[in-house]
């Protein structure tokens, strides 16, 4: 009974991903020989994380990006578009920007440069 208030709650907090994890945690025995510490860590941990990931896919929302799921590991190396991988790869690292250096794109339209 003390556990479906508290799930209730944490709910009424908006803390659903802590809700969730509870939930599960009273049906896993092997948590069971955890300590309450622990136990609760796994918890806040749960619930930083999905707030963290929330958020982030609402900046990249509201940056309106062409390709808002792109990422370095899918670029096509095709030897037309001669693209220089290592090159890529130095970038993607953003190195540049504790060094102060600037970076222009250059190339024709359907190059890729987005």
């Amino acid at each position: 009974m003390l556990t479906n208030e508290t799930i209730s709650k944490l709910q009424d907090m908006r803390l659903g991903v802590m809700a969730k994890q509870f939930k599960e945690q009273q049906n896993d025995p092997q948590l069971a020989s955890m300590s309450f510490e622990d136990r609760f860590s796994i918890l806040v941990d749960a619930e930083w994380t999905t707030r963290k990931s929330n958020h982030i896919k609402n900046l990249i929302k509201n940056a309106g990006y062409a390709i808002p799921g792109a990422s370095v590991e899918d670029i096509e190396y095709l030897p037309e578009r001669k693209l220089d991988k290592s090159q890529i790869l130095r970038l993607a690292s953003c190195a540049y920007i504790q060094e102060a250096h600037n970076v222009i794109l250059l190339g024709a339209t359907g190059a890729g440069k987005t």
